[in-house]
């Protein structure tokens, strides 16, 4: 894992503070900020994340439910709702899409973490923070 997926994954398991992690986006020029958010959705992917998921990210991430891209990620197939929030392009939007995409990952991870990492694993991301899974 390179630093920016450790980061990352530190966000969505709580090790960091949310804070920190929204100046660290709001420093990246606009298309490392774009490259940020595909990764997130294709961890969020491969997670496994559910709309059961992006309800209880809403809530977490402190938007509002008519915020843009809380309300893209609930509107179709979820798969791709998740692109439609990576792909956002205004910067308020793509601020918002990153604090929902981090609690998404997080909710994800977690529920994931609990069935099926809780007797071990080799996910390194697992180990982060000196946990062991």
């Amino acid at each position: 894992m390179n630093e920016r997926d450790v980061l990352l994954n530190e966000l969505a398991q709580g090790l960091r503070p949310p804070a920190e992690g929204i100046a660290w986006f709001e420093g990246l020029a606009e298309d490392e900020q774009h490259e940020v958010l595909l990764l997130l959705r294709e961890f969020c992917v491969q997670a496994r994340a559910t709309g059961e998921d992006a309800v209880e990210a809403i809530r977490r991430s402190g938007l509002r439910p008519t915020h843009t891209p809380s309300v893209l990620i609930l509107a179709g197939r979820f798969d791709q709702q998740l692109g439609k929030v990576a792909a956002l392009r205004p910067r308020h939007e793509r601020i918002k899409a990153f604090r929902l995409l981090v609690h998404v990952l997080g909710s994800a991870d977690a529920r994931r973490r609990e069935r099926y990492c809780a007797d071990g694993c080799g996910h390194d991301w697992h180990r982060l923070g000196g946990g062991a899974a």
